[in-house]
């Protein structure tokens, strides 16, 4: 037992979290590319049982070895759940990847479905086993506490999400760059108006690339000053045409939820200790499943 926690240590410290061995080719070009192939080692597939078979439900971000981090829509008491890791091509059979079931999940305590603009759409997924880290399963960095990041800051999302509102879900892991949109911007009358929270954070809003149906509970990738991924945002809502001018999409802001995911985590072992209104017109929106 010794021999073996001493070697799941040194794994995690040779692979660290945010330092992908695959490099993503970082596009810029509108509208999402297919991504580079275990690029984004940490981002995952929460996928939902029905019968005998297993669909594609949202996104994650791995960020120890045996938790998830999602969004709390995303989670539903009733639902057997299993996460994928190591995914590129959702329907091949992939050399490296695991699918490992899924022990508890756990939702914020302040989300409500009936409320979902009030925030605190995040929630934890505790696997039944620890996987073991190696170059194409890495562990996500969790931002420091409080880190806001400012204006038109490049950032990137990934998913399997739809392609456009209406049209089909992605098999092969697409990635976007998403610019972020600070708070004074994205909270105006005809932006998101007084929806948006403090506690979230906007990026997009071009009208051409956003995240869609399926993209929910991934990660907001954004890389540090030095050469860092850090998980600023996990998806939450956008509008319901999914791309829409001033309408960026809205991701829960990590980093307002350090003490949460501590406290949560570690009341059920995670360990996650690295580095981590009236006036304005309301478009129709929703949490993305």
């Amino acid at each position: 037992m010794i021999h073996f926690a001493l070697a799941a240590l040194l794994v995690a410290t040779v692979y660290g979290c945010g330092t992908p061995t695959y490099r993503p080719v970082l596009s810029r070009v509108v509208g999402g590319v297919d991504a580079r192939p275990n690029s984004w080692p940490w981002q995952i597939s929460l996928q939902v049982a029905r019968g005998d078979n297993w669909f594609h439900t949202c996104g994650g971000t791995f960020i120890d070895q045996r938790w998830v981090m999602t969004a709390a829509h995303c989670i539903n008491k009733k639902n057997t759940y299993r996460v994928a890791l190591g995914k590129q091509v959702l329907s091949a059979n992939e050399a490296g990847s695991e699918f490992v079931a899924v022990e508890k999940t756990f939702r914020h305590e302040k989300f409500s479905m009936i409320f979902a603009a009030n925030g605190y759409d995040i929630a934890l997924v505790k696997l039944t086993e620890s996987v073991v880290l190696n170059d194409k399963i890495e562990l996500g960095c969790i931002p420091a506490p409080g880190a806001v990041l400012p204006n038109n800051y490049s950032c990137y999302i990934t998913g399997w999400g739809l392609l456009k509102a209406g049209g089909t879900v992605s098999d092969i892991l697409q990635q976007a760059l998403l610019p972020v949109v600070d708070y004074d911007t994205c909270s105006l009358p005809d932006w998101w108006g007084r929806i948006v929270k403090h506690s979230m954070v906007c990026a997009g809003g071009d009208g051409l690339v956003s995240g869609c149906n399926g993209d929910s509970g991934g990660p907001l990738n954004c890389q540090n000053a030095g050469g860092i991924w850090e998980v600023h945002g996990i998806v939450s809502f956008g509008s319901s045409n999914c791309s829409h001018k001033k309408k960026p999409t809205v991701f829960t802001r990590v980093s307002a939820y350090n003490d949460w995911i501590t406290e949560a985590g570690g009341d059920h072992g995670c360990s996650v200790d690295h580095e981590l209104g009236a006036g304005f017109e309301v478009l129709v929106f929703e949490h993305w499943l």
